[in-house]
């Protein structure tokens, strides 16, 4: 892809994203700049286009991340930017875990009876799979066997339809939708 193509398609987006962390909107639209500019030296390196969207975001991030610690050397002041930038990063994979956890809560409604049910009341509610299976009357092995099973299937749409970048810990850091088809945002 081209730097003019990634503009017109990322750039609001990303202006959003930079000025929810950036409060002056001259600054935001200095780092966007800055981001930009890296992304056209160094478009040439991403190896999967496919990623280019998350690519940019951490990008982005970095940008983000030496304004404040340039800005703190500039006006002299003494302070650790690396905690508040850690605690921007941590709310961010907060926002992105509950919104795929909502996706899950959607997507549960689109299962069969007995595994919507199984799913409902165990993962996303507060009965346990021994609890499940004196409910349903049926063995534990088999309420597990119907939580697996759910699992299974969420797991299946979700990754039919949306592409989940979690990093070590499992956070969710990303997603790209696959379609436009995609109804994950609308649930």
């Amino acid at each position: 892809m081209k730097t003019e193509e990634l503009w017109l398609e990322f750039s609001t987006e990303l202006l959003t994203f930079i000025q929810m962390r950036v409060r002056n909107e001259f600054d935001a639209e200095d780092i966007l700049q800055d981001v930009f500019r890296k992304i056209h030296l160094s478009i040439h390196t991403l190896s999967d286009e496919s990623k280019i969207q998350s690519w940019m975001y951490q990008i982005t991030r970095n940008a983000i991340t030496d304004y404040y610690r340039t800005s703190a050397r500039r006006n002299g002041i003494e302070t650790h930017f690396d905690d508040e930038i850690k605690l921007m990063e941590t709310e961010e994979v907060s926002n992105l875990n509950n919104l795929v956890s909502g996706w899950l809560t959607c997507i549960a409604q689109a299962l069969d009876e007995k595994y919507r049910e199984a799913i409902l009341l165990t993962e996303l509610g507060v009965f346990t799979q021994k609890q499940l299976a004196e409910r349903l009357g049926i063995s534990v092995s088999g309420a597990k066997s119907r939580v697996q099973r759910g699992r299974e299937k969420i797991k299946e749409m979700l990754l039919a339809c949306c592409h989940i970048e979690r990093d070590r810990l499992g956070n969710v850091i990303d997603y790209q939708r696959k379609s436009a088809s995609c109804n994950c945002n609308l649930c």
